[in-house]
């Protein structure tokens, strides 16, 4: 195996996209805070074991590890079998991981429908349409019926152990994958039994057939679409309503310093709704000013922030996982509120060098050092939500007047961006779908990306996307995006309409009249959701299948298990994923060559990785070149002749220059990012 040659600390300064990150870098670097890159560095050189997919801990006999001179663990496991349930339990973890969080909110509207909980729920439209697609519709129903018994669907789906119809599934799929995925024995039971089952297959002595280990992996990655995605969706959208539409300000220059700063960090929507709601009450402003602030500003990391922001637009998106430390590190956010996933422990170390006070807010994840005020391990005080909410933000207004003027360090990059996008609003937009396969059919759109996923150290931050996303554009692709990946679009002017000044003429001929940007945000990692329904929409306006439609997913940058599982879910659907990081299975030709070639036989896409973004997104429009020559389509106009990322830094950081900044502290760095 080629030894890997990732990038340092020091590339990442030199090469990120985004100037405040540099910034940050290198002011935590003065200052001897670490961070995820420092602690990367450390790491090196990387298990080799580990990066094949070839180390067996699954039981005390081991760990083992296959190398020529041991070809087979203890027990007689070989690499195959050893990759296959590796791979297998990263899957069932992505299952777990979204049906956690997904379950909480479907528990939520359940107690909404029943009146146990005192939450409106904010999407009639999406309780009506789903109860339609479920069979469930009746006029005499009240929307709180309709919502209680989507519920119950949902949350049946999550946990059944009888077998029977996978509703969700069965519902919302296209009808030939439908038949396929029958076909192959893969549909679930339901997403617990499939991952209590994966784990089951993986332990001691159990399945000895990778092929078989890899049809569970198949299951997995069925669950985790339709339930833990797209149950959690439903779910979310019945509550709190579809996304709504707005233009918003991001970027660590869009937080400001007279105000009490709260920022919600990870993936849980029921705490933050709550938040979001307590922060715009009259007495809660007022205790705020009264301490010295003229109000509350919410700020987003991660998810949470995606989520809100496309719900209530109240939240200022300032960071992904991997950046939240150094968002930390401006010592200018009084309270940290964490609930589940990507939510680093690294950042307690640097919270403990200012002011800021860390709140965890689940039972499933707590930190070392924060302060808990959370729902418990049964969820049995969903109903104490506001009250919890006001005790956390009373505790940013406390925090507010401990904050040390000299150690906080805000960069100026700042950029305006367009959120809030819908498979509804956008049809809406463009007055139907055929519209839209009118701008397909003619090359005025090449195709579509879904552009998404998570960071990775063994890339240079943020780089990987923004390099896709600028010949995607370029070549008149027209991106969707969500999650960790849409942070650096955000900060970087894919999404505003401006950003066309990086597209190709025939993507400029089907955006501008509407004044859309070219990259369409869609909201948190969960929205991958949106994009499969957005693709379901153009198939059935072609009446031809997913598998040869120009539409992929990319996940450049991923880094976790819910990364494997959301890949899967496109690939299920007939679609080919696009990577720059390999998944561990290098250390099997044959379950390498199960996920890099067979699968187009069985499912109508394959995984294809490229460290090189650029030759990434080569191979992208190439597939969508000879897809579209098969339709009978016309061809794509040649690419633009430059990139938006270019066009940023001439011409935005420019007219940074020429404006003053609010926040009044000085710096010498040179990079400058702002739009107004």
């Amino acid at each position: 195996m080629r030894k890997p040659n990732f990038p340092a600390k020091a590339d990442v300064i030199a090469r990120t996209p985004d100037p405040a990150v540099r910034e940050m870098l290198r002011h935590l670097e003065q200052a001897g805070i670490e961070t995820p890159f420092d602690r990367f560095d450390r790491q090196k050189p990387l298990c080799g074991f580990g990066l094949s997919g070839t180390c067996c801990k699954n039981c005390h006999m081991g760990p083992c590890r296959i190398t020529p001179k041991s070809p087979k663990g203890v027990c007689g496991a070989d690499a195959h079998l050893i990759v296959a349930r590796n791979i297998l339990r990263w899957t069932a973890a992505g299952v777990a991981a979204h049906g956690a969080r997904g379950r909480e909110v479907m528990l939520a509207l359940k107690g909404a429908a029943e009146g146990t909980l005192d939450l409106p729920i904010l999407g009639p439209e999406k309780v009506r349409a789903t109860a339609k697609a479920f069979g469930i519709f009746d006029e005499s129903k009240t929307i709180q019926q309709l919502a209680g018994e989507i519920a119950l669907i949902l949350l049946e789906d999550l946990c059944r152990t009888l077998p029977g119809p996978y509703k969700t599934l069965e519902a919302l799929a296209p009808p030939e994958r439908l038949a396929r995925w029958k076909e192959l024995d893969i549909l679930p039971v339901g997403a617990y039994h499939e991952v209590f089952e994966a784990l089951h297959r993986t332990t001691t002595g159990t399945d000895g057939d990778w092929q078989n280990i890899v049809q569970q992996v198949l299951r997995c990655g069925l669950a985790f679409a339709w339930s833990s995605v797209v149950g959690s969706s439903i779910a979310m959208d019945c509550l709190y309503g579809l996304p709504k539409r707005s233009r918003i300000s991001t970027n660590l220059g869009s937080i400001t310093l007279d105000t009490v700063n709260i920022a919600v960090h990870g993936h849980s929507p029921v705490l933050v709704a709550a938040i979001v709601k307590i922060a715009r009450r009259a007495d809660m402003i007022g205790e705020a000013k009264s301490a010295g602030s003229t109000g509350i500003k919410l700020y987003g990391i991660c998810c949470s922030g995606h989520s809100a922001l496309a719900k209530f637009g109240d939240i200022t998106p300032l960071a992904n996982a991997v950046g939240a430390e150094l968002t930390l590190a401006t010592g200018a956010l009084d309270l940290w509120v964490a609930d589940v996933q990507d939510v680093f422990p690294g950042i307690m170390d640097v919270a403990a060098c200012f002011h800021t006070r860390v709140i965890t807010t689940s039972d499933s994840a707590r930190l070392p050092g924060a302060e808990h005020i959370a729902f418990d391990h049964h969820h049995s005080n969903l109903d104490q939500a506001d009250a919890l909410a006001e005790r956390i933000i009373r505790r940013g207004i406390q925090a507010y007047g401990e904050r040390q003027a000299g150690k906080v360090f805000v960069p100026k990059a700042r950029m305006e961006a367009e959120v809030g996008f819908s498979v509804e609003n956008i049809l809406a937009t463009f007055g139907s779908a055929e519209v839209l396969l009118d701008h397909l059919k003619s090359g005025r759109i090449r195709g579509v990306v879904n552009l998404v996923g998570c960071n990775n150290p063994k890339l240079v931050y943020e780089e990987a996307i923004v390099k896709v996303a600028d010949e995607l554009i370029a070549h008149d692709i027209l991106a969707l995006t969500n999650g960790c990946a849409a942070f650096a679009l955000l900060k970087m002017g894919f999404c505003l309409p401006e950003g066309l000044a990086g597209s190709g003429t025939g993507l400029n001929a089907a955006l501008n009249p509407h004044n859309l940007p070219p990259v369409w945000h869609m909201g948190e990692c969960l929205d991958n959701a949106r994009a499969s329904a957005f693709f379901r929409t153009i198939a059935v306006a072609t009446g031809e299948p997913l598998t040869r439609l120009p539409l992929a997913f990319s996940s450049p940058e991923w880094s976790n298990e819910k990364g494997i599982g959301a890949a899967l879910g496109f690939r299920l659907l007939g679609l080919n994923s696009y990577h720059c990081i390999a998944p561990p299975v290098e250390g099997s030709d044959k379950v390498a060559r199960f996920f890099y070639e067979d699968t187009r036989q069985l499912l109508g896409g394959v995984m294809v990785v490229d460290q090189n973004p650029l030759a990434l997104a080569g191979r992208i429009i190439a597939d969508f070149d000879t897809r579209r020559a098969a339709l009978g389509w016309q061809p794509a106009a040649p690419a633009a002749p430059i990139r938006l990322s270019a066009y940023n830094f001439d011409t935005i950081h420019a007219h940074a220059h020429e404006h003053s900044h609010e926040h009044g502290h000085t710096h010498t760095h040179e990079e400058e990012h702002h739009h107004e």
